[in-house]
């Protein structure tokens, strides 16, 4: 595939399409909180910061795989909370279903991934009398230095991070490396994030969502008010994957983050040490563009300045 080819796709990809609901949410709900379009809310409390986040389920997910869709109800947010820097406090759910059998699944795959992670799950609402199955999952959170997505500046690398030892779920693009992952991998893992913010490595990072790498890259960009300039060879990959569906893809442990050249090889390490791959796949730059550059071509994913995406710039 051309890169002109892999640049049509990404640019018709839904994720990333459906990241501009969020302009409208924020517009419909008068929202003007700083720091919408991170990956968590974050309050000021004392030298530290309450992180708050929340994941809702397309019903077809849980549909289809309900005891996954009750681990990533976990799994996703300890993410979001992790790509700020922060630490996991406790979870709270709201599961719908068709009766008690019909919410099951679900329920142990959400357990299943709180004793994995070593999160308490501590409350929430369930409804039993539904029509169909839902799920959201909320998290709360502590972090003493913040990674945030209003951060990147121009001068700056950019890296990915994502843990290969895995496979895809079947059905959905979902690339998990967590089910057969010990526990204390899990935690050490995650644990990286708020150690790298705290070490002052980086101060800019963003989770790997639904929106695939360079979506949520573009979701990084916008936030920050600058560009970034990607080659998508170098981004890592699994074997026996196409390029295509991996930029697409939503893994289970991937996270954008920028440094200083200088630091850049002392974040690299951080990973490579517990067998993360991670890379410099390209730079921030201070036009408002997303790039696709692999060296021989140059392909525009997004243009900021022609066209919002979140609306939610810095």
């Amino acid at each position: 595939m051309s890169l002109h080819e892999l640049a049509g796709e990404l640019r018709a990809h839904a994720g990333l399409a459906a990241k501009r609901d969020v302009a409208a949410v924020s517009a419909l709900l008068g929202a003007q909180a700083p720091g919408l379009g991170d990956d968590c809310a974050a309050i000021p409390d004392g030298e530290d910061y309450l992180l708050f986040a929340i994941e809702g389920f397309i019903a077809q997910f849980v549909e289809a795989d309900p005891w996954f869709a009750g681990w990533c109800g976990v799994m996703v947010n300890l993410s979001d909370i992790a790509a700020m820097g922060g630490r996991a406090i406790a979870v709270a759910d709201a599961i719908w279903a068709k009766g008690e059998k019909g919410a099951e699944s679900v329920l142990a795959g959400m357990a299943a991934a709180a004793r994995a992670y070593g999160v308490q799950v501590a409350g929430g609402h369930s409804n039993f009398r539904s029509a169909q199955g839902q799920l959201a999952v909320s998290v709360m959170g502590r972090a003493k230095k913040l990674l945030s997505s209003f951060a990147a500046k121009p001068g700056e690398l950019l890296i990915a991070a994502i843990d290969l030892r895995g496979a895809y779920r079947p059905v959905f693009d979902n690339f998990q490396a967590a089910l057969d992952a010990p526990p204390e991998r899990l935690r050490g893992d995650l644990e990286l994030l708020p150690e790298i913010a705290e070490a002052g490595l980086s101060g800019a990072a963003k989770d790997i969502s639904q929106a695939g790498l360079v979506g949520t890259a573009a979701m990084f960009a916008e936030c920050s008010g600058v560009g970034m300039r990607i080659n998508p060879h170098l981004v890592p990959r699994p074997e026996g994957v196409t390029l295509a569906r991996w930029l697409k893809s939503f893994p289970s442990y991937g996270y954008l983050l920028t440094a200083t050249p200088e630091d850049a090889p002392a974040l690299l390490a951080r990973f490579a040490g517990r067998g993360i791959g991670a890379a410099v796949i390209g730079a921030v730059e201070a036009h408002q563009k997303i790039l696709l550059d692999d060296g021989a071509s140059c392909e525009e994913i997004w243009d900021f300045a022609a066209q919002a995406l979140m609306g939610c710039a810095a």
